[in-house]
């Protein structure tokens, strides 16, 4: 049996009944023994420690939504992860950035977190995310924590074409804040996602995110900004669809949902692929044919626990995945 645990993971919680019996025992031999108060008192600290806090006794937490921890949602769908527990390598492949910009480590969601201060990290082709593999639909994750700002937005992650392919800032999948649709001090966060049908080796672009219209309506709030939130940006290919989620919930635009009238059908990627976290896909970071535009920022904040799937995660599955990782699991 797995060793209890608090909510965030990280001390074994003692078993207070297998407690109750060791007094109980250790009160019984007093009464029929002449044995000493001190190796009694040896006894009873051992019997208590190992009674109780053994790592094979006490029940494990209860699952969520079938779930033992976050590594157990979807796990033959996942491509790609990133942890950020003392290094910025790609879980999976082992991928180190070839770039790295005013990057550093803090205290993340679960673990560790890579911080930046304007800046970002940029990986060559990642096996997983490689267009050989085929993506018909995808879910990326990820948790961030950042403020507003007077102007622009700023790039959690990016899926982009080659450096020297790459024309334009889209690329086949992104996360996005826009972080300049509310004043600084404001604690509503936009979320938005994207993605790019690379058809005929030409990008057509589509997005869909929590504003425009009817506020609670049309889209729902998401108050996110200055702290940790979890983003969810999900492609279902069969219905062709794209959604974000907040924190686990259904935020984005209902009307934004169906693109090219509800014919986007399977993705089709660039033929060479490579990541961005934390900026854009631009002259600034590495893509030459790019250019920089004004509304471009690089990322200041926290990123953690990036996942990259290449299905639609149902709601349930975002849900679960959403409470395991908020519970450090």
């Amino acid at each position: 049996m797995n060793r209890q645990t608090n909510s965030i993971g990280e001390k074994p919680i003692c078993n207070q009944p297998t407690i109750i019996y060791t007094f109980l025992t250790i009160f019984r031999f007093m009464k029929t023994s002449k044995i000493s108060l001190g190796v009694l008192a040896g006894v009873l600290t051992a019997g208590i420690f190992f009674a109780s806090c053994s790592k094979d006794d006490g029940p494990s937490l209860p699952p969520i939504g079938g779930y033992n921890s976050a590594d157990e949602v979807a796990t033959s769908n996942l491509v790609a992860y990133w942890g950020f527990n003392g290094d910025n390598k790609e879980g999976k492949s082992g991928v180190a950035p070839d770039k790295v910009e005013n990057a550093s480590f803090a205290t993340g969601i679960k673990g560790q977190a890579v911080s930046l201060s304007n800046g970002y990290l940029r990986y060559p082709t990642i096996a997983g995310l490689n267009s050989a593999n085929g993506f018909a639909s995808f879910t990326a994750t990820a948790w961030v924590n950042a403020k507003n700002k007077d102007k622009g937005a700023s790039s959690v992650f990016a899926l982009n074409e080659a450096l020297a392919a790459q024309t334009d800032w889209g690329g086949a999948i992104g996360l996005i804040l826009e972080t300049a649709s509310y004043k600084p001090t404001s604690d509503t966060l936009v979320l938005k996602g994207i993605l790019g049908q690379y058809s005929g080796a030409v990008r057509a672009g589509h997005d869909n995110l929590n504003n425009f219209g009817v506020m609670g309506t049309d889209y729902q709030v998401v108050k996110g900004a200055g702290k940790w939130t979890q983003i969810v940006v999900r492609y279902d290919a069969a219905a062709s669809t794209i959604d974000v989620y907040g924190n686990g919930v259904l935020v984005s635009n209902k009307n934004f949902r169906l693109r090219n009238d509800g014919k986007l059908g399977a993705l089709v990627f660039p033929t060479s692929t490579t990541v961005l976290v934390g900026g854009f896909a631009n002259a600034s970071t590495g893509y030459t044919k790019s250019p920089i535009q004004d509304w471009q920022s690089l990322f200041n904040g926290q990123i953690d626990e990036i996942r990259v799937y290449n299905k639609a995660l149902s709601e349930g599955d975002i849900s679960s995945l959403y409470q395991l990782e908020l519970a450090g699991r």
